[in-house]
């Protein structure tokens, strides 16, 4: 990640750094991480998220990003949900966190060992933001929050209880809402009838954004979405990263009118070329920003062919 509630990323330094400039507090998103394979400090990550709170104004502190703890697969994200409550009090300014910002060559996403991040909005009434990368574990009891503005799943492997937990929370100040779905092999087992209450509409009032993305079931959220009525208050609906076919496009173009989109995100599909020109010709006279240029990946293997979401491992 480059950059959190709209504040560029610094990340804090290792203990052995010789008089590091940092900047005030609460003019950057702070990332903090731990690679038991690449570090001699003999910190561990809690020792160092001490060091943190000690050595910045927590007080001041806006943004916080939470990178790899040690052995992600086998040490979850409990611990990281731990300290940030215990730091509730010190911490008194926090509006966005991200818990699991790793990269591929630190750890598959279906390797980061997620929590229940139930806790952390309980802890911080004032968050603005919350954000995981990571599969296992992954939960979010239905949960009412006053100020939570931005949420976001990114997942190759997304449990049914965890998008249940989503749409029955009462989020009134909720606008941007991304959840990466992901395929079964590693966890996928939420269903479109999870979405009910959100699709539904009048859950999340102040919501302009929905990302239903990276699932084998694309097709099924594409029709599901053609005529839900949460569709009507949004201004951009993502649909990218799936395997969606001419069946979920011509589903959308079946349903409600999209009209009143600024964007509508398809990228990452399978569709054909006259699929792809319908979609143009009946959005984008209206101003609709269409996003199609991805493809999926395919490949044929004893007669049947195989298509991909974009992130599953």
């Amino acid at each position: 990640m480059t950059e959190l509630h709209g504040l560029p990323v610094e990340d804090f330094p290792l203990p052995d750094e010789e008089d590091p400039q940092l900047p005030e507090a609460g003019t950057v998103a702070w990332r903090i991480s731990y690679d038991p394979y690449s570090e001699e400090s003999g910190e561990i990550f809690e020792e160092r998220f001490e060091r943190f709170l000690t050595t910045v104004d927590a007080s001041r502190v806006r943004a916080l990003i939470i990178g790899q703890w040690g052995e992600t697969y086998e040490k979850d994200a409990g611990v990281i949900v731990d300290l940030l409550v215990a730091a509730k009090d010190r911490l008194t300014s926090l509006e966005a966190v991200f818990i699991g910002d790793l990269e591929t060559e630190e750890a598959e996403i279906s390797w980061i060992e997620q929590s229940d991040l139930t806790p952390v909005l309980d802890a911080y009434p004032g968050l603005r933001e919350l954000g995981a990368r990571g599969n296992a574990g992954l939960r979010l009891s239905a949960v009412k929050h006053q100020n939570l503005r931005r949420l976001r799943f990114e997942t190759g492997g997304l449990a049914g209880h965890a998008v249940r937990g989503v749409a029955e929370s009462d989020l009134p100040a909720l606008e941007y809402l991304e959840m990466w779905f992901g395929v079964e092999a590693y966890g996928g087992s939420a269903t479109v009838g999870d979405l009910a209450p959100l699709l539904s509409g009048g859950r999340f009032p102040a919501l302009r954004h929905l990302g239903l993305q990276n699932s084998e079931i694309q097709d099924e959220i594409a029709a599901a979405v053609a005529s839900a009525p949460v569709v009507a208050q949004l201004a951009s609906l993502d649909l990218s990263m799936g395997v969606l076919t001419d069946e979920g496009a011509a589903a959308l173009l079946d349903g409600q009118p999209l009209t009143h989109l600024k964007r509508l995100d398809l990228d990452h599909n399978y569709f054909s070329e006259s699929m792809e020109r319908r979609l143009r010709d009946a959005l984008e006279p209206s101003g609709v920003e269409v996003a199609l240029s991805e493809k999926g990946h395919e490949d044929e293997y004893d007669g049947e062919v195989n298509r991909y979401t974009a992130v599953a491992e």
